[in-house]
């Protein structure tokens, strides 16, 4: 089960040694300062855990489930986030 914005919220203010309306103020800055990079530059990166992308998607062709028809799916911008690889490695460890 993947934590809640208050459950973060606590355990980052517990571990600085901070209160939860601080922590808040931080993630919620933290979030709109990610989505302005990356709308200007196209990258923004967090040292430690990866990097948040700007992508364009090409028009290609795909195909209706239902009926099997080919459509045509248009272009469009869209966002990707990369993990760093030592957090990739630390989460599934390569065999």
């Amino acid at each position: 089960m993947s934590m809640t914005k208050t459950q973060i919220v606590r355990a980052m203010a517990e571990k600085i040694g901070t209160n939860n309306k601080t922590a808040a103020a931080f993630l919620e800055n933290l979030s709109d300062m990610a989505v302005k990079e990356a709308r200007k530059s196209g990258v923004f990166v967090l040292p430690g855990l990866g990097r948040l992308k700007k992508v364009n998607r090409k028009a290609r062709m795909g195909r209706n489930p239902q009926t099997g028809e080919p459509i045509k799916i248009p272009a469009k911008i869209t966002a990707k986030f990369y993990l760093a690889k030592h957090v990739k490695d630390s989460i599934a460890p390569k065999k």
